[in-house]
């Protein structure tokens, strides 16, 4: 009979048939082969062999952000200051800013022990088609730098900003060939953004905006969300696991934001001064803050109140040409991106805060930073009754029907006619601040999304 060639099956009675073990050199019993430490190759979800950064790559974070500079964005910015205290290497890759003088950003700064990459920005938007060529050179951008940033020091997790929601193919090729793995911190949603900006749901678009929003839930290991809003979105729409959705609200740190001396040469001249802090994109209402001093001014006849606008954006221009043509140059003052320093002496001079946020399908489940920021500040707030600044904001706000200038303006001159209740309501809102919405309340849940991701 011919003898089975060794390690083939040997035919015999079914019940015992079994393959022959192969024999280690000298007899022995093969060892079975040991878990695979961190580092070494495994198979992702997708299938793909990559590799898994370990040691103290691992532990190095690299934050992408496309619509705001750092440290100019606030919630990116306290979050690298997070990591850092926690031990975590920080990088970020982001558009330059600009400083007071309009002197931009270097393209690449160490600020506070984090390694800042920066690109120049895309020009601000005014036709939907632009959006393609923002997102595509945003991808390119951010790959560059990501690849920058790699080669001074890898990284083992990279945590994407939106909006858009199309950064991921920048992190594609690391997570394939390196098995970095991607945390989605989810600042704005971003179809909803569209339909407030365009209004129109069914279009193309649109739904190509719900598709890369899956795509990134997909790709994510894990999700912050800025609220229980948008966890629900993650839950329900991006298909995640509750367990892998943590939120952590974008809260001021009151230690940093604290009200100083008034300084009454920012007033202007003005018996009162009403003050706006951020983005100023076509859907923050920033435009229906200028008709609402229109209104003070021009029926109202109150000749004694300023405002002073700090931040820009996309629809800046057009704002300032708009309260040329309302009769408020004299009224209203543009700071463009101001510095700390500017921003705390402004906060703590002006009577009002101004949250003009419009209910739109974007601002209804959003949470506003400006407003706790006023908060923080013993500034009253006036905005416009939506779900989540309700939530932030509590008794700190006066709130104006939506949408409605006259009435908002109305809401503005009630509240500066009464001096004890704006007190009071900053008292609340500082008070509200340091119970439950500082950042120190949001570091714990934070930190420990990237110290379980690391096993820490």
């Amino acid at each position: 009979m011919r003898r089975p060639r060794r390690g083939r099956l040997v035919r015999g009675p079914r019940r015992g048939r079994r393959r022959r073990r192969r024999e280690a050199p000298g007899g022995a019993r093969p060892q079975r082969q040991a878990r695979r430490p961190a580092g070494d190759a495994r198979r992702l979800p997708g299938g793909g062999l990559v590799r898994f950064v370990s040691g103290r790559h691992a532990r190095h974070v690299c934050i992408v952000v496309q619509n705001l500079p750092v440290p100019f964005d606030r919630r990116v910015w306290l979050e690298c200051r997070a990591l850092r205290a926690a031990g975590y290497e920080v990088s970020v890759v982001c558009p330059q800013g600009k400083d007071e003088q309009g002197k931009g950003d270097p393209s690449y700064q160490e600020l506070d022990g984090v390694h800042l990459f920066k690109y120049r920005p895309f020009p601000p938007i005014t036709r939907k088609v632009m959006f393609l060529a923002e997102y595509a050179y945003s991808i390119l951008a951010t790959l560059v730098l990501l690849a920058r940033a790699w080669r001074r020091q890898p990284f083992g997790i990279v945590q994407v900003c939106n909006p858009p929601d199309v950064l991921w193919a920048a992190v594609l090729p690391f997570r394939v060939l390196f098995g970095v793995r991607m945390v989605f911190d989810h600042h704005d949603l971003c179809p909803e953004l569209y339909r407030s900006r365009f209004g129109d749901e069914p279009s193309l678009p649109y739904r190509a905006l719900l598709l890369a929003e899956r795509i990134t839930y997909r790709l994510s290991a894990h999700v912050i969300a800025t609220n229980d809003s948008y966890r629900r979105v993650a839950l329900e729409r991006g298909g995640k696991r509750p367990a892998d959705v943590t939120v952590v609200r974008t809260g001021p740190d009151p230690d940093r934001m604290r009200r100083g001396e008034p300084d009454e040469a920012l007033r202007r001249g003005y018996d009162h001064l009403l003050v706006y802090l951020g983005v100023m994109g076509p859907q923050d209402g920033v435009d229906l803050a200028l008709r609402a001093m229109h209104h003070i001014v021009h029926v109202r006849g109150r000749t004694d109140i300023a405002l002073t606008l700090i931040g820009d954006g996309d629809a800046g221009a057009q704002l300032r040409r708009l309260a040329t043509e309302l009769g408020l140059d004299g009224y209203v003052e543009f700071t463009g991106r101001a510095p700390d320093e500017l921003v705390t002496r402004l906060f703590s001079t002006a009577d009002i805060g101004l949250s003009p946020d419009p209910t739109n399908p974007l601002n209804d489940v959003s949470t506003m930073n400006k407003t706790m920021e006023y908060m923080a500040f013993e500034l009253p707030v006036v905005a416009f009754d939506l779900v989540e600044t309700r939530v932030s904001a509590q008794d700190a706000a006066d709130y104006a029907e939506p949408n409605r200038v006259e009435d908002y303006a109305d809401t503005i001159l009630d509240l500066l006619a009464d001096d004890v209740r704006r007190k009071q309501m900053g008292a609340v809102g500082r008070r509200r601040v340091e119970d439950v919405l500082a950042w120190r309340h949001q570091i714990p849940p934070y930190v420990g999304v990237y110290d379980r991701l690391t096993g820490s």
